[in-house]
């Protein structure tokens, strides 16, 4: 049996009774006393609290409040699995947002305190807005991120900004973004002495200085906000435009701050600025309205290929 194996085994044993005699649990396990003390160790370095009686007739038991089905995962997988879950939980995946709540809070309530206290910080220091499929990450540059926003912990990291050779940061973390595929960290930029967003896919060696800072009022006070100005001032690849049989309103609604929509004969004006064709084309298909792309002519090719490839799914 392997290590993991026989840890799982004995996290059961120590469930089914609250107290186990070494030599039983040993027995149960096929090891030596010793080996059952080392993986009763290893254990508790997961943040498992066994308690332990000395002597002849002593013996193991979870201490109270440890009787629930642990989760025997590395750290980076359990970190995933509860960013997955939020995820779902803010929208991505629609109809399970409800569902998606009670599964996060069911994972987070098993995992060791270490762990908990990570995923506790990334929930708090989060502002959501979801959509495609999110961009690769490091849980463990995530979750140090998140723990900084929290403890207003001042942080280094090397940064690698669009077309720019990496520097050197050093800031005041304010708070993490979700924004559709990215995650963006909102900071005080002590350098530059003004606010930043940081994009977490091109931040490397987060460094914590163990020191603490007075949190400074971001202007606006809305993190999300600021991420979402922050791009739309960012020179885009594409300028959208499209006429969209639909009420101006309606289709203000479902672009939300990520487009202008203006009236005209009887429908709206779409007008977008994009590094990316995919989100133009999902807003398209969300709002149901017949619709006529003026610019840009790559655009005018993806949604054709989109509409033969949803034509041959009908055959």
């Amino acid at each position: 049996m392997s290590t993991s194996a026989r840890m799982l085994r004995l996290l059961s044993l120590l469930q089914t009774h609250r107290y186990w005699p070494g030599g039983e649990l040993a027995d149960r396990l096929e090891v030596s006393g010793r080996t059952l003390r080392r993986d009763i160790e290893r254990l508790r370095d997961l943040g498992y609290a066994v308690d332990a009686v000395r002597g002849v007739a002593g013996g193991y038991q979870l201490r109270a409040g440890g009787s629930l089905p642990p989760l025997l995962l590395e750290d980076e997988e359990a970190v995933a699995i509860a960013v997955g879950l939020q995820q779902a939980a803010h929208g991505s995946v629609s109809g399970i947002e409800e569902t998606s709540v009670q599964a996060l809070t069911k994972v987070i309530a098993l995992m060791p305190p270490r762990l908990r206290r990570q995923m506790d910080a990334l929930r708090s220091q989060t502002d959501n807005l979801v959509w495609g499929a999110p961009s690769a990450v490091d849980p463990a540059i995530l979750t140090a991120l998140a723990q900084a926003c929290r403890d207003d912990e001042p942080l280094h990291f090397t940064y690698t900004a669009r077309d720019a050779e990496p520097t050197e940061r050093w800031v005041e973390p304010h708070r993490l973004v979700s924004l559709g595929r990215r995650w963006y960290l909102v900071a005080y930029d002590r350098d530059r002495q003004d606010w930043r967003s940081f994009r977490v896919d091109r931040i490397e060696a987060p460094r914590a200085t163990g020191q603490r800072y007075r949190p400074r009022e971001l202007p606006g006070g809305d993190a999300l906000a600021f991420v979402q100005a922050g791009i739309r001032r960012i020179p885009q690849r594409y300028d959208v435009r499209v006429r969209v049989a639909a009420d101006a309103e309606e289709v203000a609604r479902v672009v939300a701050r990520w487009g202008e929509v203006t009236p005209y004969d009887g429908g709206c004006v779409l007008t977008m600025s994009v590094d990316d064709l995919h989100w133009p084309v999902m807003v398209l298909a969300q709002l149901g309205a017949e619709f006529t792309v003026e610019s840009p002519d790559e655009l005018v090719e993806m949604v054709a290929r989109v509409a033969e490839t949803f034509a041959r799914a009908l055959v």
